[in-house]
């Protein structure tokens, strides 16, 4: 859309959490005409509202009315499933429905560098902001990190970069959103309950993030990725692959226990392995991609070298919390997905207690088996999906039910080993206990930190 068009526009937002309402405040700027509506409670929505009053955005609460369609726009927030009965009716009646991050690209002046995937998107973000704050580059980290895109945005000059974790559900309603570089870590089973079961139509949700790309911009991609490489055969811009299990012609891959890169016909070798912070398979190819990025931003090799020495990794992914009795806790509550999970388990030689559920996404935690057999001494199973993990591993290790987190954390405590990992890596999301997966993380080492 034209964003002259956007002025005395009637624009509903859906939605009125953290995505919504600074996309209502954008909008509101501009001139449009902005009614937010969300179906959820005032108390639940309370902290947000003030905002929605500074900026004089009419809105409701409780539900959404014939009003939300006296519209020539709807903007959803990223938490608002493209199926809901809103959106279907707003495009049953020809009404525009676009993403929150579609809107706030349309007014971007600066450089952008979007990161999908479906692990390791919150790190390879992080990373890559530190990446350019150690080089004294200015940049902003936005999207799905945390900060709302549409808060930032107009702030950013044209020298500037902004670095943007991007969902799935963020791009559903993109049109025109084109980085300036894309980065697409991996595409993993995840969120199926929101797309029917199939990888085909996840996958082209995570594909979009390179679909307005021309040969000006750059596409990073994983290449050791199966759904990854199948998508990016669509790709029309300027691809750069990254790689763990072969040597490439271009792009960044392993030699010699050293992360090496190949771009504009110069070998650059970058860091050993053993001098990334960062551990394990998943980290290492975060850090490709971080590296990647950089060059391509003229950053220098030794400027990136220090960066990756020094970056120890980001909140509730794998995040060392406290050693007690001579066990060691880490928090992983970022790890809502059995992929992250795999991960996470790869990553510790000790034995482990697996803090393990939450809200069920439509994961096959079968997939675990593998490595539960081998690593975990015992489960304890949360939240909503506790009976189902109980289920899949009972055969396999002690698994015992929490109905709190205070009682996981406990007997999580009791089947610890001196020298064993507690870890919390739920592969669920956090919404039967938690208001996010931070709040989770919070209050399991709020916890840890008390026993």
């Amino acid at each position: 859309m034209d964003v002259e068009q956007l002025r005395s526009a009637s624009v509903s937002v859906i939605g009125a959490a953290r995505s919504g309402v600074a996309v209502g405040r954008l909008l509101r700027s501009q001139g449009a005409n902005v009614f937010l509506s969300d179906r959820d409670t005032e108390e639940r929505l309370k902290s947000h509202i003030p905002h929605l009053q500074e900026s004089g955005i009419a809105y409701e609460l409780g539900g959404h009315t014939e009003r939300v369609f006296q519209c020539s726009l709807m903007v959803i927030s990223p938490g608002v499933p493209s199926n809901a009965p809103v959106v279907l009716e707003a495009q049953q009646r020809g009404i525009k429905v676009v993403s929150e991050v579609e809107v706030a690209g349309w007014f971007c002046r600066a450089s952008m560098v979007a990161i999908t995937g479906s692990n390791g998107k919150t790190t390879t973000t992080t990373l890559i902001g530190r990446v350019l704050g150690d080089a004294k580059k200015k940049h902003a980290l936005a999207g799905n990190i945390g900060t709302a895109f549409s808060s930032i945005v107009l702030e950013l000059a044209e020298t500037d970069v902004a670095v943007l974790e991007v969902s799935s559900f963020q791009l559903d309603h993109c049109e025109t959103f084109r980085p300036t570089i894309s980065v697409l870590l991996n595409i993993t089973q995840n969120h199926m309950d929101r797309y029917g079961n199939s990888m085909e139509q996840y996958a082209a949700s995570k594909s979009r993030i390179f679909m307005n790309q021309t040969p000006r911009e750059v596409l990073m991609y994983n290449a050791d990725d199966l759904w990854t490489s199948r998508v990016i055969a669509q790709a029309k811009c300027r691809a750069i692959p990254f790689s763990r299990e072969k040597r490439l012609a271009v792009g960044a891959f392993i030699e010699d226990e050293m992360l090496v890169t190949m771009l504009g016909g110069k070998r650059t070798a970058v860091i050993p392995l053993t001098e990334i912070s960062i551990k394990g398979p998943h980290n290492l190819y975060n850090a490709m991609a971080a590296t990647l990025v950089g060059q391509l931003m003229n950053i220098g090799s030794a400027s990136i070298r220090a960066t990756l020495r020094n970056f120890k990794g980001v909140e509730h992914r794998q995040e060392f919390v406290r050693e007690v009795n001579d066990v060691r806790y880490y928090n992983d509550s970022k790890a809502t997905s059995v992929e992250a999970v795999w991960y996470a388990l790869q990553a510790f030689d000790q034995p482990i207690v697996l803090m393990l559920g939450g809200r069920d996404k439509g994961n096959d935690y079968s997939r675990l088996a593998d490595l539960v057999g081998k690593k975990v001494r015992a489960i304890v199973a949360l939240g909503e999906s506790a009976e189902i993990v109980e289920k899949v591993f009972k055969a396999l290790k002690q698994v015992k039910r929490a109905t709190t987190m205070d009682e996981a954390v406990l007997f999580a405590q009791q089947f610890a080993q001196p020298g064993d990992v507690v870890l919390l890596s739920p592969a669920c999301a956090s919404f039967d206990w938690f208001e996010n997966y931070e709040q989770r993380g919070l209050v399991f080492k709020e916890l840890v930190k008390n026993l």
